[in-house]
């Protein structure tokens, strides 16, 4: 019998789901090659250039011929030294530049922290509405998931009772980010402090705090769940610099851990990768250079796209959007049009309504069910005004058709 190569799969890979956001950006860009006129709402990442200042200062670089050998696993001593030094000054974490790892992006950052801390059968408080990525990474190291749900009442923020009725003995770590990945909700510095005196009372579990969208706040204020020195030698700070800085495909991320969690990460990294990319490392000390000159102008665009999306979504009747406070997702609640139909389309789950959305009017999300939640859908507005109208206009008219 001639054998096949799936028949050599692992069994984790067999049952890691792929991720949604990349196959539904995967299937948009699929969609426009074939000429249809496809609004990308799923975008995870800023429509912006990199800024011309962090390009020109990488062609220095370049042309310099100094950065074409192998980087030291943990980054560039500048670049950590950089990095530790706006993480005291911005977040009040005493972070040294040996606590600090650079990683190709901040998915592999969140990928070494949970590979250094996690032992079969590990629980992992995922606060949820997740990203889509927590889950699979927490089982992948043998781990498991455990969701602490946060209403959309409450902007989809888990609330500490919450937290509590999750933690067991099997507890490892808490992993959550802020502001969210999918929801934009933010976590106050009161509403933290009420989170870390849960976890004054186990003080085994670890927080895992992804903080990959906090230059893109719109409320004004960043806390890092770090800066509580009472949790501060249990926290890993996850970060980087895609987003803010439209850095996606440069890849670059980081991490701060305590001394031997950081020393954990680059064991694992040096076995894995070794140093993230020697111009996207000299890319970001140029990004943490320059800083707000380069961020704020984008954030102000964001915001501006998100005050337009609220004010048309919340036209449609029955729709509930709650506001988000950062990065640059909306996600409405749909319920109400769950349960109905339009000629062969029966919409059942947001899955449903998405899949809907792209056949009728060629309107791009993505489902909520990817991100734990069931009645809600991602829309991205990391794209210009004029698709966000026209994209919105359709998703009215197609929910008008439901009956």
């Amino acid at each position: 019998m001639k054998s096949t190569p799936s028949q050599f799969l692992s069994q984790r890979v067999a049952e890691m789901p792929p991720s949604a956001t990349l196959a539904m950006s995967a299937l948009s860009a699929s969609l426009q090659k074939q000429g249809l006129d496809i609004l990308n709402l799923s975008a995870g990442e800023p429509d912006f250039p990199t800024p011309s200042l962090i390009i020109e200062a990488v062609q220095k670089d370049l042309a310099s011929g100094k950065y074409f050998k192998y980087p030291p696993v943990a980054g560039y001593p500048e670049l950590r030294e950089a990095i530790a030094h706006k993480m005291q000054q911005e977040n009040h974490l005493n972070v040294q530049p040996d606590q600090v790892i650079v990683s190709t992006g901040a998915k592999q950052s969140i990928t070494n922290a949970l590979c250094a801390l996690l032992n079969p059968g590990d629980e992992v408080i995922i606060f949820s509405p997740h990203w889509v990525t927590y889950p699979a990474l927490v089982r992948l190291m043998g781990g498991v998931p455990v969701f602490a749900i946060g209403e959309a009442k409450n902007n989809y923020k888990i609330k500490p009772e919450d937290l509590e009725k999750a933690i067991s003995a099997r507890t490892k770590a808490i992993l959550f980010s802020s502001p969210s990945n999918p929801t934009g909700a933010s976590f106050s510095r009161e509403e933290l402090q009420d989170l870390v005196k849960i976890l004054l009372r186990h003080p085994k579990v670890v927080a895992i705090s992804d903080e990959i969208y906090e230059y893109i706040s719109f409320q004004g204020t960043h806390t890092s769940i770090g800066s509580f020195k009472e949790i501060a030698d249990r926290t890993l700070t996850i970060n980087g610099f895609s987003k803010a800085f439209a850095m996606t495909g440069w890849r670059l991320g980081y991490l701060a851990a305590p001394p031997s969690l950081a020393k954990a990460c680059e064991k694992i990294q040096g076995q894995m990768t070794s140093g993230a990319n020697t111009l996207a490392q000299r890319a970001g000390i140029a990004a943490l250079k320059y800083g707000k000159k380069v961020y704020l102008p984008m954030v102000k665009a964001f915001q501006e796209r998100r005050d337009l999306a609220i004010e048309s979504l919340e036209e449609i009747e029955g729709l509930r959007v709650p506001k988000p406070e950062g990065a640059f997702y909306l996600f409405p609640d749909f319920s109400a049009y769950l349960g109905k139909r339009y000629r062969d389309h029966v919409v059942d789950t947001v899955e449903d309504l998405s899949k809907y959305l792209l056949k009728e009017v060629q309107v791009a999300t993505v489902h909520g069910q990817a991100f734990g939640c069931p009645h809600a859908l991602r829309i991205s507005f990391a794209t210009s005004e004029t698709v966000l109208k026209d994209a919105i206009a359709r998703i009215k008219q197609a929910l008008a058709n439901l009956a």
